[in-house]
């Protein structure tokens, strides 16, 4: 019952919004805003950018929540719309470039030893040029399939399938070298 409950409070909230009803809209916010910056967080890596780039997207948000059709979650859209204004962002500040490549490997990334802390793989991510960063956020964070992202970026499924490739080498790489250096053998 209580599950039914949150979610009926959970729709009046949202039309309360859709009202303008400030309080509505400022408890949403309250409620979505810490990990709706995480997400921008995984595309920006200054902090204070991306916080700006969240306070659009949540104008973005209530501009657009008549839209919100109730058919996925409402957390689910709200992410959406922040990742595409990241992307957004990106494209119009630093012009980003993708190497036409289409080589790439399928290989095995999906246990990032757990020695590591949430503010070392962010590091390790932050570091990847734009286009990788990119690729392996919307791919491994976000879960789009490659033929999603190429739509996404304006880019081919070979290219987003490279990047990601190149990404992942890179991040192998860089995690061996903080492993090595934290086991003193490097």
């Amino acid at each position: 019952m209580k599950v039914i409950n949150l979610h009926q409070e959970e729709n009046e909230l949202i039309e309360l919004a859709v009202e303008n009803n400030r309080h509505a809209q400022q408890k949403i916010y309250t409620q979505f805003s810490p990990k709706m910056l995480s997400v921008c967080r995984q595309y920006i890596k200054d902090i204070h950018q991306a916080e700006d780039i969240m306070i659009t997207a949540f104008m973005k948000v209530f501009t657009n929540l008549k839209n919100f059709q109730h058919k996925g979650s409402f957390e689910g859209w709200i992410r959406r719309i922040m990742v595409n204004e990241c992307i957004s962002y990106i494209r119009v500040e630093k012009k980003l470039k993708y190497i036409e490549d289409e080589t790439y490997f399928e290989e095995s990334f999906n246990n990032i030893e757990s020695q590591f802390s949430i503010d070392d793989i962010q590091f390790l991510i932050d570091s990847l040029p734009d286009g990788y960063k990119m690729v392996f956020n919307l791919y491994a964070i976000e879960g789009f399939k490659h033929h999603e992202i190429a739509t996404m970026l304006g880019i081919n499924e070979g290219t987003s399938k490279s990047q990601l490739s190149h990404a992942r080498k890179m991040l192998q790489g860089q995690i061996n070298k903080l492993k090595n250096y934290s086991n003193g053998t490097e």
